[in-house]
């Protein structure tokens, strides 16, 4: 008996569904990761993304004019989006980004697409939802891609003005993520439509949780197709198929919502019951039944690669924003809070991620832009960009504390907070996404041969014998090859390369190399020894994903500190604090997964070859902690450039904490000026500040210029210090009144 044969019998059959989930997509620079040479003249090559002058124009025009009708904190009080907004959305063809222009669309970037919809997440996650649905995974992509002359240039026009809005509906209540199952399904057979009988689908359909759905005008829908009677041919299952039916077609009920955390972007239900639809409905005609699945999984990169990870992005900048500018201007025991070695850690946290964030975003958007559809690399951005947005918002949240929790117009936490949990469960949950897709689609995507050998062992071919030998001949060298590049970087330091010109990028870049080399036979050993099993082994495999994924993000640091970053000086601690976390999670990574190990003897080799025969990792020193978060509290171009999604809008809770900030260090000297005189000769009593700084004035310590801008900074001080607060009755008093009841400022912080 072969080899191949004897591993037909142990290892477990690929399903359809997972063939063409394993199918889909291309293999970019994350195969390099995989592989243990991580490609960074590759990485340094790529063409940076930049917004197009009518990008551009549209950021400044349509996008601000949205930004300003949006009232959220309103919105959140409310049932419905405004019409005046949705009208506005439509007439802009903000719902129509990737939509070429032949058909009336915008054609967008990815970066301007990730750009434009991060900036709305960062107002308004309810509004964002609304915009970016129609620009991912939807009947827009579908149709460009699939869809029939005649339905290209019948409703993309209509979807690009907006005179049409999608949903599309896949999660049922019995499937979510296991789409293979879903229930919904369409016999085919005869029918009338429009006064003539013919061949088409009688479909039956139970969703939920679909976005758009309770005021979209056109339905796409996923269903298993069955012909019993034969009419197409002698197969019975068909598969799943993708369908487009107008809303008014008979027996299709859209208009029933869910309640996603008080977010008011529209999310429902759609349902059906024998609803009799002609074969023209299908997505590219009836020559695409049973292609639904690999349509879907094809599609998928907007939504995992640009959206999602755009609001983890916008939550990340806004949370950074607010967070500094309130930890510089509140103060206790007569210091800035941000000085406080406690804040100090979450502020470092809060820093050196976000530039993380806005790094991974630059860089899968410029890979999209090429072109290609990294299946793997858009699911690690939609996890880890989700994830660590969520990271830094609870950090916020933290620091921020009685202010963060009151909600109000000036609380700018309280959106994102309810909203990132949304971007977290859509698309497949996060626990989806990292146990089972980031290192099961590179295992398959990213090996030179694996997928070839997997081919092979289940080809009823009567050469796959022979061709099955030649690869697990290249598969053993190439794992030899693996062993001995681990060794050698792992225990000669000398070996590590780096091509980068700058000394403090050069000593990561070693490091990317060295974990790298040790994921390769890591990976190697985990499928030979458990094979098939690994797919069961999540624990096992979502550590290597993790891996995979840290270091992802530590090219797209170095890549985005390289290549954007005008002043580095100013932005070395972030950019230090940024590869540190990510190696040390991928160190971690790697000891949890050996540790883990179910194999005795496997697990000393694993050690043996990665030099891992410890459980201590490298941790972030106390000191760069308290260098990123003081440099954090600075008003320089990084702080602008890490939160320029965030559009301050006057009035606003980012405008005033931004003013305090702002004010604060335009009297820093004075205000120094101030505490020296005050220890000097203290004002007793010492009843408020604008007292104590009214007797130094008349002293001739301050002038009556000094003293203005003192007093001007100390109003926005206190302004932004407060937080919402109502009448018994919940009506809203405006914190300018509130102020004017405090006698002489006397309750100031």
């Amino acid at each position: 008996m072969s080899i191949r044969t004897s591993l037909k019998k142990v290892l477990p059959p690929i399903s359809i569904t997972e063939q063409e989930a394993l199918d889909a997509g291309d293999v970019w620079i994350e195969s390099s990761i995989y592989q243990g040479k991580p490609d960074m003249q590759a990485l340094r090559d790529i063409p940076q993304a930049k917004l197009s002058a009518e990008e551009q124009a549209f950021m400044d025009g349509p996008v601000t004019e949205l930004l300003n009708m949006i009232d959220d904190f309103e919105l959140g009080n409310g049932k419905h989006i405004p019409q005046d907004v949705l009208d506005f959305l439509g007439k802009n063809r903000f719902f129509s980004m990737i939509i070429p222009k032949k058909f009336g669309g915008l054609e967008f970037s990815p970066y301007a697409n990730s750009t434009i919809v991060a900036t709305i997440a960062a107002k308004s996650g309810a509004i964002a939802v609304t915009v970016m649905v129609p620009n991912s995974l939807g009947p827009g992509e579908l149709l460009m891609h699939y869809g029939t002359t005649e339905q290209q240039d019948y409703w993309l026009p209509r979807l690009a003005d907006g005179r049409d809005i999608p949903c599309f509906a896949l999660t049922s209540p019995e499937a979510g993520s296991d789409a293979g199952a879903i229930p919904d399904a369409a016999i085919v057979t005869k029918g009338e439509f429009n006064g003539e009988e013919v061949l088409g689908l009688r479909v039956s359909w139970d969703k939920r949780y679909i976005t758009l759905a309770p005021i979209a005008t056109v339905l796409g829908l996923a269903f298993k197709v069955f012909d019993p009677d034969q009419l197409l041919g002698d197969k019975l299952e068909l598969g799943i198929t993708c369908a487009l039916l107008p809303k008014s077609h008979p027996g299709v009920e859209l208009g029933n919502r869910h309640d996603p955390m008080g977010v008011r972007f529209y999310n429902g239900t759609t349902r059906g019951q024998d609803v009799f639809i002609p074969m023209d409905f299908i997505i590219g005609g009836q020559k695409n039944i049973g292609r639904g699945w690999q349509m879907l999984v094809s599609c998928l990169g907007a939504g995992r690669g640009i959206s999602l990870p755009a609001m983890g992005v916008a939550t990340a900048q806004s949370a950074f924003k607010g967070t500094v500018e309130y930890s510089f201007v509140r103060e206790q025991f007569g210091l800035p809070i941000g000085r406080f070695e406690g804040i100090q850690e979450k502020m470092a946290d809060i820093a050196g991620k976000t530039f993380l964030l806005e790094a991974m975003r630059v860089l899968t958007t410029e890979g999209l832009g090429l072109g290609v559809k990294p299946s793997v690399v858009t699911a690690i951005a939609k996890y880890h960009m989700t994830e660590l947005g969520r990271d830094v918002m609870n950090s916020a949240m933290d620091i921020q504390a009685g202010k963060a929790i009151q909600r109000g117009p000036q609380n700018t936490l309280a959106g994102g907070y309810a909203a990132l949990p949304i971007a977290i469960t859509v698309e497949g949950a996060n626990i989806l996404t990292r146990n089972l897709m980031i290192f099961g689609q590179g295992a398959m995507r990213c090996h030179p041969y694996l997928k070839d050998m997997v081919d092979l062992i289940h080809s009823n071919e009567s050469s796959a014998d022979a061709e099955f030998n030649k690869v697990l001949r290249k598969t053993v060298g190439f794992s030899v090859k693996n062993a001995f590049r681990s060794l050698g970087k792992g225990y000669l330091p000398f070996l590590r390369e780096s091509e980068s010109a700058l000394p403090e990028v050069r000593k990561y870049e070693k490091r990317v190399n060295s974990i790298s080399a040790k994921l390769a036979p890591l990976a190697d050993l985990s499928l030979a020894v458990l094979g098939g099993d690994l797919k069961k082994a999540e624990l096992l495999s979502a550590r290597l994903g993790d891996v995979m994924s840290y270091l992802y993000g530590a090219m797209a640091a170095i890549r985005f500190y390289e290549q954007r970053i005008e002043d580095r000086k100013l932005a070395l601690p972030y950019f230090e604090y940024a590869m540190q976390w990510s190696l040390q999670q991928a160190d971690q990574a790697i000891v949890n997964f050996i540790n883990n190990f179910p194999n005795t003897a496997t697990r000393g080799l694993m050690r043996l070859l990665t030099n891992t025969y410890t459980n201590s990792v490298a941790g972030i020193s106390d000191d760069l902690v308290r260098e990123l978060s003081i440099a954090s509290m600075q008003d320089n171009s990084v702080k602008e450039q890490l939160t320029h999604l965030v559009r301050v809008t006057p009035g606003d809770g980012n405008d005033i904490n931004e003013q305090a900030f702002k004010a604060k260090h335009a009297v820093a000297h004075l205000l120094g000026k101030v505490q020296k005189a005050l220890r000097k000769e203290p004002v007793v009593p010492f009843i408020s500040f604008e007292h104590a700084l009214n007797k130094l004035q008349e002293k001739g310590v301050v002038t009556a210029d000094e003293a203005a801008k003192l007093h001007d900074y100390n109003e926005k001080r206190k302004l932004a210090v407060r937080v919402d607060e109502y009448t018994f009755d919940m009506e809203l008093v405006p914190a300018s009144q509130t102020l004017k009841a405090i006698d002489g400022g006397q309750n100031a912080a």
